[in-house]
């Protein structure tokens, strides 16, 4: 090991490297040192993990361990994402097993009340162990040569704190094949113990599926039999709690796992959000910070979020971002987004928070005297036109070419006239009818012209779940819908009632002139 120097020449910390090895704090079993800190590396062979055990732990207690304390990290230290666990007072941590081959342990002392400290051992596993981290990565012995004749490795992952259901996906996968794998082979079970539901058993040269399991708990065992092998394997695990979700409600928010603390690492999360026909996903960033760009290349090469359109990986990409950056919403083409959330093994950040709200494209503008409301029939192409209606039934949508169309004069359909910070506006309500049998499921948004400044808007009152809208949503993109534009026609019959109303109010100011000469010459 290579000492590092602590305060007062004190020596501690240092890269272990030995199969198996002893370290303790400075001083043990005396009071260690006022304002020390050390660090120790434990690295063993590539393909192995750390088995850590504490014999003696004393410490000073505070309940947030905020004076003195000792961390265990899955990996290198000070990557927050690979932290464990932080440690005070006198009961002492469990014992660990790395899910990598590197594990670090971090002491710290300030300048108040020492205690005796602690003594801890450590050796190389071979294979297998308790994996406890929220996220981790197992291989098969001596990955990526040929795995050991007669080895058997077995891994027990989960049992961390708040852990949701774990899934596991094999990077890589060639093992000696065969009917019904009775020679080499990997089996997984839904559960600590080898009694837990099986969940596959797996040989020869073809990846596994992405596996999930039901509980917080999930055992991987690996077997090889006398002769034949191969490369081994190469999988990653994490927790699904935070990191698997699914959105079906007209609004919503989630966050990065551990948000707003350091997400884990060797992650790959996914939050889908599924509204109803006709309605497109508008998502807005509130938070973002992860690992930023490659210096080498410039792009998001390591931790990174991406949009897909339409739900899946293989739809288009609406957008990758990784980084420190304060971004623009972004809305879906259809009614599915799928958000994927990929970590590296290095390096976390404090990840991100986002809100989305479910949008049916329309455009509604206005002139002096009429309402002008229009929505691509794509968009809502399972309704029939009598389903779109403003204000009441009667004023049902027309389907004109690739539109649903509502025009309709201020003194018909629901209209009202209204005072709104001192500005007379014309309100109305649009609904949009999504009812199914005795669901009742209709969506309102209202309607509102500022005559004076030819000006409308659109807002959500009411859509599935309103209990999720705490608050309504204005809707209307300053954008047009791809592959839609305002019918220059409408346009034109704005214009031309527009120059109808201008020109009755010149003909009644003529009359008026006229009237009061015919006074005056009497």
């Amino acid at each position: 090991s290579h000492p590092l120097l602590c305060p007062l020449g004190i020596k501690c910390g240092g890269v272990l490297s030995a199969p198996s090895g002893n370290f303790s704090s400075p001083n043990f079993p005396g009071l260690y040192p006022y304002e020390t800190e050390c660090t120790w590396l434990i690295v063993v062979a590539e393909g192995s993990s750390v088995l850590l055990s504490f014999s003696h732990f004393e410490l000073e207690y505070h309940d947030t361990c905020a004076y003195d304390y000792l961390q265990v990290y899955n990996g290198a230290a000070r990557d927050r994402g690979n932290l464990l666990g932080t440690f005070c007072g006198h009961s002492p941590p469990p014992p660990f097993s790395s899910a990598w081959h590197v594990m670090a342990v971090v002491f710290r002392s300030d300048r108040h009340v020492a205690k005796h400290g602690f003594a801890a051992a450590y050796r190389k596993d071979a294979c297998g162990g308790q994996l406890t981290g929220l996220s981790g990565e197992i291989t098969s012995p001596r990955y990526p040569e040929s795995y050991p004749n007669d080895a058997e490795c077995h891994w027990s992952i989960g049992g961390a704190s708040g852990g949701g259901p774990l899934t596991l996906v094999f990077a890589d996968f060639q093992m000696e094949g065969g009917q019904g794998c009775g020679f080499d082979y990997v089996a997984l079970f839904d559960g600590p113990t080898v009694t837990a539901p099986s969940l596959g058993r797996y040989c020869g040269s073809t990846r596994p599926p992405r596996t999930v399991s039901s509980t917080p708990h999930l055992l991987v065992i690996f077997k090889s039999d006398f002769n034949i092998g191969g490369r081994g394997f190469k999988a990653h695990f994490y927790s699904a709690g935070e990191c698997q979700e699914v959105f079906t409600s007209i609004k919503g928010n989630f966050s990065s796992p551990q948000y707003p603390n350091f997400y884990p690492n060797n992650l790959k999360c996914q939050w889908s959000i599924q509204l109803p026909q006709g309605y497109r996903v508008k998502v807005f960033f509130l938070d973002m910070e992860l690992e930023g760009r490659s210096s080498l290349t410039g792009d998001c090469d390591y931790d990174h979020l991406s949009a897909f359109d339409g739900g899946t990986e293989s739809g288009s990409l609406l957008g990758r971002w990784c980084g420190r950056e304060s971004l623009a919403p972004v809305t879906s083409r259809s009614n599915r987004l799928l958000l994927l959330l990929h970590t590296d093994r290095n390096m976390a950040k404090r990840g991100f928070s986002i809100s989305y709200v479910g949008v049916v494209p329309m455009n509604v503008s206005c002139t002096r005297t009429d309402f002008h409301i229009q929505i691509p029939v794509q968009s809502l192409a399972q309704l029939e036109r009598n389903r779109i209606y403003l204000g009441t039934p009667s004023c049902a949508a027309q389907v004109v070419g690739r539109n649903f169309k509502i025009h309709t004069r201020f003194d018909t359909c629901g209209t009202e006239s209204q005072r709104r910070n001192n500005t007379s506006v014309i309100v109305s309500t649009l609904y949009i009818d999504f009812s199914v049998g005795d669901q009742e499921d209709i969506h309102q948004y209202e309607v509102q012209c500022e005559p004076k400044r030819k000006e409308a808007s659109v807002t959500l009152l009411a859509g599935p779940d309103p209990s999720r809208l705490s608050q309504a949503e204005n809707l209307v993109d300053a954008q047009k819908w791809e592959g839609e534009a305002i019918d220059a026609r409408e346009i034109k019959s704005q214009d031309t009632s527009d120059i109808v109303f201008i020109s009755i109010c010149i003909l009644a100011g003529l009359l008026m002139v006229i009237a009061v000469v015919g006074l005056v010459l009497l």
